[in-house]
């Protein structure tokens, strides 16, 4: 039996009604939105309502995804769920949405934790098993309530992270969409202390004293994680780029995780392509780990910044240290 083309069918995106910008954050912690911006390139984040959870924000991204797919929940057999903040930690969020959804009651569903790569996790994951054939239609979801996971008094983490969710349908090729051309992943481990959220887990268990300190927020070294970031994204650019035989100015948009507009900029210096070529959203949503890069291709393709045509590079770094990137072709 032949391979099928596996192609991205559908995006869609969701963010919460909710806008919180620097100065709202300079009311709770000692910052400003001057300190915030030249730092980071964050003008204002998302923030999901009390009653809202991972799963809803999922649900909503991937109803948008199928609408503009042309399909419907009935016709997923997978879906897939990459976060760090699930709804509970048993079950996966992903057989809430598909609950939420409707969708077939023998479909696949399972999380995938990879922090801010996990995106490409899942992307990749899906595409494997796609192609497989023993699947047919994918919902692979990025989607994160970040603002449960912050100490709104610590200034280094609050002000970088947000709320939101996309998703994409992933499918045979109908002879539209974005094909997808490759994808590699990589893990440097070892360096955990450097970005984590230590409490809550089996080495760190649950405790009256783990709540009092803070362990269920997160906690991260922001200059070595940023150091540790750029040189990862620029060798999983290089890689499969030298690996699909591209040059840089081959690439018509680059689609990074949105962590900080610093990264971004060192990477386009890195690859000798003008900043205008990557499309950026952190200004608007701060860093949404898994959600940000399905997030940013969503409106990247509204916008009319991908086309026919075109080939796309996908980027992404994460806790552990995790890293990969994908080419899509349009």
């Amino acid at each position: 039996m032949a391979t099928p083309t596996i192609a991205i069918l559908g995006t869609g995106s969701y963010a919460p009604a909710r806008v919180m910008t620097n100065d709202d954050l300079s009311k709770i912690v000692d910052t400003s939105d001057e300190w915030i911006f030249t730092r980071t390139g964050i003008r204002q984040r998302r923030i999901a309502a009390d009653d809202e959870a991972t799963s809803d924000l999922a649900t909503h991204a991937a109803k948008a995804a199928l609408t503009d797919a042309g399909l419907t929940a009935a016709d997923i057999d997978l879906i897939i769920v990459a976060t760090i903040t699930p709804d509970m930690p048993m079950p996966a969020c992903a057989t809430l949405v598909q609950a939420k959804l409707g969708a077939k009651t023998h479909a696949a569903c399972f999380d995938l934790n990879a922090a801010c790569s996990g995106f490409l996790y899942a992307l990749d994951t899906a595409w494997a098993m796609l192609a497989s054939g023993r699947y047919k239609h994918a919902l692979v979801i990025g989607a994160e309530k970040l603002s449960n996971a912050l100490d709104w008094k610590d200034r280094t983490t609050c002000v970088l992270f947000g709320d939101a969710a996309g998703a994409i349908v992933l499918g045979p090729s109908r002879g539209d969409g974005a094909r997808i051309i490759g994808a590699k992943l990589y893990c440097e481990g070892g360096m955990d202390e450097l970005l984590c959220i230590p409490g809550g887990g089996s080495a760190r268990p649950t405790t009256p004293e783990s709540v009092n300190n803070g362990d269920r927020f997160i906690k991260m070294k922001g200059r070595e994680v940023f150091k540790v970031a750029v040189r990862e994204m620029e060798d999983a650019v290089e890689e499969i780029l030298e690996q699909h035989a591209l040059d840089a100015d081959q690439i018509a948009c680059v689609i990074p995780h949105q962590a900080n507009l610093r990264i971004i900029e060192a990477i386009a210096k890195s690859l000798k392509l003008p900043l205008e070529r990557f499309f950026v959203n952190v200004d608007r949503y701060g860093n949404t780990s898994a959600a940000s890069i399905p997030l940013a291709l969503d409106e990247a393709r509204k916008a009319g910044r991908v086309k026919r045509g075109d080939t796309t590079l996908l980027v992404a770094f994460g806790a552990g240290l995790t890293y990969g990137s994908a080419l899509v072709r349009w």
